[in-house]
């Protein structure tokens, strides 16, 4: 007979259905795959060697945050008794790790034998690293002098011994290990020595004029070990490197009373270092009894330690781009671009006048993030403009964007700045950020507990007599300058009074941390955004049912969301074309019979990063949203997001024309298939290579050429310029999801001022003449100062 609790859990699978697992797939094992997809770049001979290169670093990068914070995090909760279930494999936390433990040697064997065979055909063309094993007598003398002269008064080596308890490796850092053999009867010995990162890495030696030779600076070490350790002899060498755990929730550590939340997030920086080991990498030979040494001492199994014959940390590969000789550049790199100017800005009026006018579309990297960076630089010195409101989640080490900001602030403007400080691995920036803005008079606001603000939203409100206007500046990626130069995102510039409303409210509902608001046109995580994405399938459901076309497009980073996924499979099921461009993840499967046989899927990597999120709706994309927000649990539920709609005819139909030429990708695009691995897209005999990238890399410089040339003239111009002619794309006409209020009136049209300048410089237009001359003292003041300054004389004989 059973028991209680076996009816039970009989009645609660009544009472749910279980999960269909044939069109899903493991989140793990897809983002492996698309790292391999990574990797494949460095096997296409079409790319130029040295970029090629760079592309085996962006795989090791990549691998190492994949094994600190996704292994990490399951490693943990494989410890539990009961265990967590994946709801796309049904697999549990320990089935997940073994599964990735297993793809890992592959992996590893198909990195290490393009890196060597890559660096062999530089050494040919003149781009030499030098090795211990051949280095010349020449090369010796100068490797010998310069440890000598600089690396031997830095270095601290240590020997490991019954009475030197073994040390705390730093997560990431570079360690050379080796066995000792002392004049003592001692076992165990082992040698570390922390490579110090105070150096460059990278070390250049003499060369023929035409070519470049370096050494790195582990192997200057190596080559000079023998010396290191006094009379203790090294019996063997290798180069070490541990991955710890780094997923740790800032939130989940608790922020004491009274406790500042930047020195907060420091404390948990510092944790980070010294979180349980993941993985130990291995590049060199060591005796088994040292290997077992280190491995105990780090409590890491067997299948946790990856060994190689190449060098660990290739992020040093960016540092020599610089370096490689001028007569080798056009053969080893990609052609130098410059992103373009939009050809529907005038970059010689005022960006505000132009945005209230007509919606902006940025396109990066194609198009540059000028007009943004100069409208944010006009509005520090307008004195119409009273506030500037801005989401910051990755900023830039050099930044613009936030000088202008403390610009605003010292000229008396209302700044206020939400600084994510949980940026993964990008926290130290923020923090320092935050400081300097907070330094300069912003009023400088954290995320939600338990909520990161993904969001990339900027607002500037300006006061035109007794009204307002306000620009709203929403972006699918960050309010970077570098990153706008690498990844592809869009930015949209609007002067809506009803997206206005929306953004208005939300940052009062996040300075308020109200996480529930309500809004017209705005999708906003995590309360809003899933439903509407809900909502759109639902309507192309509806059609579909109803015998009408119906499609749907989404371009992702990746798609992991369970409840998303079965939407979307439910939509192919009812007949709607599912076409999607996702560059990681997905875990959902297409074409499986009967089930997602209408879902085709398509992943883009080559030069630039595809970053940008688009949800479009219906056959002639009739309901267009751009976001900042994937398809995953994370971002629909547990961050601060927002999808905005395009309303504008033009800017709608020019991310249309975007789609349709990355959809037509036949060169750098893979088709997932039915059993979740990428293949190349196939192409019929008389189709034309088709690379997307390339296409809009050629499309911003013809659309530049094609601008017509400004005309500045000496007096301001007339209020009805014209403006410059837009490239010719077809107009599709607009639908939101919820029916749009009436219109709200926009104020008349102020008496045109003359522009102030916006061009990239720094200088400062005239509006600060103004903002000074506020905060000079008025005459009485002047005058009782004086008077106040002779009665000090009087009493004091002091003039100061």
């Amino acid at each position: 007979m059973p028991s209680k609790i076996e009816k039970k859990q009989a009645a609660a699978k009544l009472r749910k259905p279980p999960r269909d697992f044939s069109y899903t797939q493991n989140r793990e094992l897809s983002w492996l795959r698309f790292d391999n997809r990574v990797l494949d770049e460095a096997f296409d001979e079409t790319v130029p060697l040295f970029e090629r290169l760079k592309f085996v670093s962006i795989f090791e990068s990549n691998l190492d945050e994949f094994l600190m914070v996704r292994v990490g995090g399951l490693s943990d909760l494989a410890e539990l008794k009961k265990q967590p279930v994946d709801n796309k494999s049904n697999m549990t936390a320990s089935e997940q790790v073994d599964a990735v433990m297993a793809e890992m040697p592959g992996l590893l064997t198909r990195w290490e034998s393009i890196f060597k065979s890559i660096e062999g055909k530089l050494d040919t063309l003149g781009v030499h690293r030098a090795r211990i094993d051949s280095l010349t007598p020449e090369e010796r003398t100068f490797v010998t002098r310069y440890f000598q002269a600089y690396v031997s008064p830095v270095i601290s080596p240590l020997v490991i011994d019954p009475r030197h308890p073994f040390p705390n490796l730093r997560n990431g850092a570079l360690y050379l290990a080796c066995g000792l053999d002392g004049a003592t009867d001692e076992e165990s010995l082992l040698g570390l020595i922390e490579i110090p990162a105070s150096m460059n890495r990278v070390v250049e030696i003499p060369s023929p004029t035409g070519t470049y030779s370096y050494i790195l600076l582990e192997d200057v070490i190596l080559a000079c070990l023998d010396s290191c350790f006094g009379s203790y002899k090294p019996l063997d060498r290798a180069l070490i490197r541990v991955t710890r755990n780094a997923d740790i929730d800032p939130d989940g550590e608790g922020v004491e009373e009274e406790e500042d939340y930047r020195q907060h997030m420091k404390r948990i920086l510092k944790k980070r270092l010294r979180l349980q080991p993941v993985v130990l990498a291995v590049s060199g030979s060591l005796e088994k009894a040292t290997l077992k040494t280190i491995r105990k001492a780090l409590e890491l199994s067997r299948r946790s330690v990856f060994t190689c014959d190449i060098p660990l940390n290739l992020g040093y590969v960016f540092g020599i781009e610089g370096k490689i000789p001028e007569h080798l550049r056009n053969e080893l790199l990609f052609t130098p671009f410059k992103p373009q100017p939009n050809p529907t800005i005038d970059m010689t009026r005022s960006i505000r006048e132009q945005v209230l006018q007509h919606d902006k579309l940025l396109f990066y990297p194609y198009e540059a993030m000028n007009p943004f960076l100069d409208l944010v630089h006009e509005a520090a010195y307008d004195p119409e403009c009273i506030s500037l409101r801005i989401t910051l989640y990755r900023v830039a080490k050099q930044s613009r964007l936030c000088e202008s900001l403390i610009d605003a602030a010292e000229n008396g403007k209302e700044v206020t700045v939400l600084m994510e400080l949980r940026a993964r691995f990008d926290e130290q920036n923020n923090i320092e950020w935050a400081e300097r803005l907070e330094e300069a008079g912003c009023t400088v606001i954290y995320g939600s507990e338990g909520f990161k603000c993904h969001s990339k939203i900027c607002q500037l409100t300006y006061r035109e007599g007794m009204a307002l206007t306000r620009l709203t500046l929403l972006g699918t990626g960050n309010f970077n300058e570098k990153t706008a130069k690498l990844y592809s995102d869009f930015m949209l510039m609007t002067a809506h009074p009803g997206i206005g409303e929306d953004a208005n409210l939300f940052f009062r509902n996040l300075s308020l941390g109200n996480l529930r608001g309500d809004y017209r046109f705005l999708g906003v995580a995590p309360v809003g955004l899933k439903p509407l994405i809900m909502r759109g399938l639902d309507r192309e459901i509806q059609r579909a049912l109803a015998g009408e076309p119906a499609r749907v497009f989404f371009k992702l980073n990746s798609l992991t969301d369970r409840e998303v996924i079965d939407k979307i499979a439910e939509a192919s099921c009812a007949g709607v074309r599912v076409d999607m461009i996702i560059r990681g993840i997905s875990c959902l499967k297409p074409g499986v019979p009967g089930k997602t046989e209408n879902v085709h899927v398509r992943s883009i990597v080559g030069r630039f990063l595809e970053h940008a999120r688009v949800y479009a709706f219906g056959v002639d994309s009739d309901m267009i949203y751009l976001s900042s927000a994937d398809m995953m649990t994370r971002n629909t539920e547990h961050r601060v997001e927002i999808a905005f709609p395009v309303l504008d005819p033009t800017c709608r139909a020019l991310v249309h024309e975007y789609m349709g030429m990355q959809l037509r990708d036949n060169v750098k695009a893979r088709s997932l298939t039915s059993d979740g691995t990428w293949v190349p897209v196939e192409r019929a005999e008389s189709e034309k290579p088709f690379n997307s990238q390339e296409a809009l890399l050629e499309r911003a410089y013809r659309n530049a050429e094609a601008a017509p040339e400004p005309v500045i003239e000496a007096e301001p111009a007339p209020e009805a310029e014209p403006q410059p002619v837009a490239p010719k794309v077809q107009e599709v006409q607009a639908t939101v999801i919820e029916p749009e209020p009436a219109p709200v009136p926009r104020p008349e049209p102020q008496v045109t001022k003359p522009a102030p300048e916006t061009s990239a410089r720094r200088d400062k237009p005239a509006g600060k003449t103004k903002a000074i001359e506020r905060h000079r003292p008025g005459r009485v003041r002047m005058g009782l100062g004086l008077i106040g300054l002779g009665l000090k004389t009087l009493i004091t004989g002091k003039t100061k």
